[in-house]
């Protein structure tokens, strides 16, 4: 069995991984961890792709060092992370999916598409939806 996270180098991110890790230390499971890529806002793009890239391999590192049962799933190219989290999810032994949440305002919510929501929608399997400790 297996627990597909959706993974970002920010808060929400950070609250969605350490579910998951609790979720898949709790049923001995495989933690299959898709990383979408940084935000797009705030830094220039090389430097998003820069800090995304240090925040995977610390996150690979603890992982390892804990001897974590993990998967790395890179997206390449111009991707949907929603599409990428589901794909991933398609396993059949995928168990669950979990998501990090943000707070949207209702114009954002209606002018911008939600990967979280969109997963919510069209998953097959149970989301576990998490918000950032303030």
């Amino acid at each position: 069995m297996s627990i597909v996270v959706g993974f970002l180098p920010t808060p929400e991110g950070a609250a969605a991984l350490e579910a998951a890790r609790r979720e898949a230390a709790a049923q001995s499971t495989t933690l299959v961890i898709v990383n979408v890529g940084s935000p797009r806002h705030g830094l220039h793009h090389q430097e998003q792709e820069e800090a995304n890239q240090a925040a995977v391999e610390q996150l690979e590192k603890e992982l390892r060092a804990a001897g974590a049962d993990f998967r790395l799933v890179h997206p390449v190219g111009d991707y949907d992370p929603a599409e990428e989290i589901l794909k991933a999810a398609e396993d059949p032994q995928v168990e669950l999916i979990v998501l990090g949440l943000r707070r949207r305002t209702p114009v954002g919510k209606m002018l911008l598409g939600s990967t979280a929501q969109r997963v919510l929608l069209q998953s097959d399997c149970p989301v576990l939806a998490v918000k950032a400790h303030h």
